[in-house]
């Protein structure tokens, strides 16, 4: 894609490249953007030049691909390289179709065929009670929480210790936000929006929900798509960045429930991963992000603060996920629709929602949040990036804890952008989406020894999932170095070793079938 270059209030600013830097690592106060994102993953290095301030950027300097389809917004997209991937996966989302453009159906769009669609989300509980169940179904996953293979058969118990442990302070949460998640409520009125969407635009489709870890569960939807005959299926997670914790875990198990039946098998579909880039979506950000600074007495002021969920560290630094360069590019290209309304403000980047001893992705949100009241910034903008629903992280994390912790910070004036829900501009460019996917369906299952071997297209969201499984026990340590006293990595040596405890806990409590867990009810009996 061919990016646009930052334009800085000199008129001597310049670069020799048509690709602009995505990233840099030092900040000019000539430029826009006082507050610079963290460095992406990059293939190859070049030096621009902006009013005799040198500023190194990164751009990816590895295949580009034409996608006839993926969006409106660009025809051409670099392809980020991700170790340690051989192949370059494209982080730049657009479709995911067959191994070669030549195998794309030339027949109709719809004729005869029963169009659905799936939208795929996280699920939360809808009342108190539903709060441990829910928690035991996240800590289960094996993307959530990796165990040596050794241990793997203590996925269950210790996701239920852990689950029974969290969920007398995440229903404080829940309670907080009246007694339960809202996402199920939101995410139903966004598929019947959606089909709404559609329809208008020619295209009768029917729209399923599938949540991965609370009701409606994937495998519901997936009875339901049966039993309604849908012969072409579009998969759309909601998660407008990739990440393997997220639409991974989702389409990894998607992938279990297609081999598994013949029906599933000999179903043409296509996967679309992520939408980040679309024309429709960063248009609605932009327009929402323009009301609320509107709210403020100087919104020239205002600092942008766009909040994401945060990952591991490891996931991208050794797994291979593009969550990250996915998400910087994202930022960037709202900014770039802003900058075309005249909004400058500075902005930044930071990731929330971090749990346990390893390191996740940085800057953190609390620290950064505490920073830029060190830095006498008095108006802050909330933005959560990588939600297009509200729930949880949105209403209590950001609403209540974030915003506590600015005031105390030193910041005078808060705000915080909702997040889409049903918002018109993002319905419909998600119907777009949807509609530009279906050429693609009917490469899906050119036979059932090419459908089993795959959900998604070999060297896409496969090639990546694949490189996460074998990397998944091979992921180093995220401290490798024993320190003495109370620091980080200590802090992270003291988790290891109370993680170790319980392990040996769980293994007793398992092969006997005794001890306080078992009287107490914590734990069933597994035997």
């Amino acid at each position: 894609m061919k990016m646009k270059t930052a334009s800085c209030s000199s008129s001597s600013c310049s670069t020799s490249s048509t690709f602009p830097p995505p990233c840099f690592t030092s900040v000019s106060r000539n430029c826009k953007f006082p507050l610079m994102l963290p460095r992406a993953m990059c293939t190859s290095q070049k030096m621009y030049r902006c009013s005799s301030i040198h500023m190194e950027a990164c751009h990816p300097s590895a295949n580009y691909i034409v996608s006839r389809y993926s969006s409106r917004w660009s025809e051409t997209q670099p392809s980020l390289s991700m170790q340690p991937l051989n192949k370059n996966f494209s982080s730049l989302g657009a479709l995911m179709t067959s191994k070669t453009t030549q195998d794309v159906s030339d027949a109709p769009l719809i004729g005869d065929e029963k169009i659905g669609v799936l939208l795929l989300n996280l699920g939360g509980p809808e009342t108190l009670e539903d709060v441990q169940p829910f928690l035991f179904n996240l800590f289960a996953d094996p993307d959530i929480i990796r165990l040596p293979r050794l241990f793997r058969f203590l996925q269950k118990p210790l996701a239920q210790f852990i689950s029974v442990a969290r969920a007398p302070k995440s229903k404080e949460g829940y309670a907080s936000i009246g007694g339960g998640s809202p996402l199920r409520q939101i995410t139903d009125a966004q598929a019947e929006e959606l089909r709404k969407s559609l329809w208008e635009k020619n295209v009768p489709a029917k729209v399923y929900v599938g949540m991965r870890y609370w009701h409606p569960f994937t495998e519901e939807a997936i009875e339901l798509i049966k039993r309604d005959g849908i012969s072409k299926l579009v998969v759309l997670p909601l998660y407008p960045q990739f990440s393997i914790s997220t639409s991974g875990s989702s389409l990894r198990l998607l992938e279990s429930i297609f081999r598994e039946d013949e029906y599933l098998v000999n179903m043409q579909h296509t996967v679309i991963p992520s939408w980040y880039q679309r024309e429709g979506y960063i248009k609605a950000m932009a327009n929402l992000i323009e009301e609320e600074l509107k709210k403020f007495d100087c919104p020239e002021k205002v600092m942008i603060f766009f909040s994401a969920h945060g990952v591991p560290l490891a996931y991208v630094e050794e797994a291979g996920d593009p969550y990250k360069a996915e998400m910087e590019e994202c930022v960037d290209l709202i900014m770039e629709e802003l900058e075309k309304r005249k909004i400058i403000n500075a902005y930044t980047l930071a990731y929330q929602s971090r749990v346990g001893p390893v390191e996740w992705l940085k800057p953190y949100t609390d620290e950064t949040i505490i920073e830029l009241g060190k830095r006498g910034v008095k108006s802050l903008l909330a933005v959560p990036i990588s939600f297009v629903s509200e729930h949880i992280e949105t209403l209590e994390e950001i609403d209540v804890e974030y915003k506590e912790l600015a005031l105390k910070s030193g910041i005078e004036k808060w705000g915080r952008v909702p997040a889409l829900g049903c918002e018109p501009t993002f319905i419909s460019d998600l119907a777009d989406a949807v509609i530009e996917s279906l050429p693609y369906v009917g490469a899906m299952a050119v036979s059932n020894l090419e459908a089993r071997q795959s959900l998604v297209p070999l060297g896409s969201v496969e090639e990546l999932l694949a490189a996460y499984d074998s990397k998944r026990s091979e992921l180093p340590p995220p401290v490798t170095v024993w320190e003495w006293g109370w620091t980080r990595s200590a802090e992270t040596w003291n988790g290891r070793a109370a993680m170790l405890a319980v392990l040996v806990l769980l293994v007793l409590e398992v092969t006997t079938g005794q001890g306080f867990l078992h009287q107490w009810g914590i734990l069933p009996s597994f035997r």
